[in-house]
């Protein structure tokens, strides 16, 4: 039985993956360093540490990865706002957990600052999530399970009681890794690239019916 739900937000709640490439991308160029938008894939859902840090390792670029991040969030800020909308049907399911009374958390690689601002963008009343989990929160990301054991201890519940919805195969292990059940949305990846997951939907229109959330 599901009480608890941890979102991954990008590409779960929100496709932001676009414009925080965009950003990432301004950002290097600002810096001297030209990339393309492929080098950022292997990098996606383990927090803007390693989404920047490891394209600049790749080109052997040295960067301080704070001031990178804080320059690339303030891009992406620009860059979105008016924006972003939620993904289908994120909005009926997660007013079908409030009206339950499950728990939700928002448990993302991304630092608070870009979470913030998708919070912002999607315009939630404040509330909707019971806890909110950045990737400056743990000392651990993705694929480590610690942001969702985390997650789920700001809920009061045990990991076993949760459904992680991830759409990045770093997320999916992480889940997995934290003792959760997990719903892989093929929004950023394959299908048979995200085979870890105890289900596998388009989106959040589509969740499977076998999924008891009570």
């Amino acid at each position: 039985m599901i009480r608890g739900i941890l979102f991954d937000m990008d590409g779960v709640l929100v496709d932001s993956e676009e414009f925080i490439c965009e950003a990432a991308i301004q950002m290097f160029a600002e810096l001297g360093l030209s990339v393309k938008p492929e080098d950022f894939i292997p990098f996606v859902g383990s927090g803007e540490n390693r989404y920047l840090g490891g394209v600049a390792e790749k080109y052997g670029f040295s960067i301080d990865i704070d001031v990178a991040k804080v320059r690339a969030y303030t891009i992406y800020d620009e860059k979105v706002k008016g924006r972003l909308e939620t993904l289908n049907g994120v909005r009926s399911f997660v007013t079908m957990c409030r009206q339950k009374g499950i728990k939700m958390a928002v448990a993302s690689s991304a630092d608070r600052m870009k979470v913030n601002i998708n919070l912002r963008e999607m315009g939630f009343p404040e509330g909707t999530f019971n806890a909110v989990v950045c990737g400056s929160d743990v000392v651990h990301k993705k694929p480590d399970p610690e942001i969702f054991i985390t997650a789920a201890a700001r809920l009061g519940l045990s990991p076993s009681d949760c459904l992680v919805i991830e759409d990045a195969i770093n997320g999916i292990k992480a889940g997995k890794a934290a003792g959760c059940k997990c719903l892989a949305l093929t929004t950023s990846f394959e299908a048979s690239q995200l085979s870890e997951a105890d289900w596998i939907c388009r989106d959040l229109s589509d969740v499977p019916p076998e999924i008891q959330i009570h």
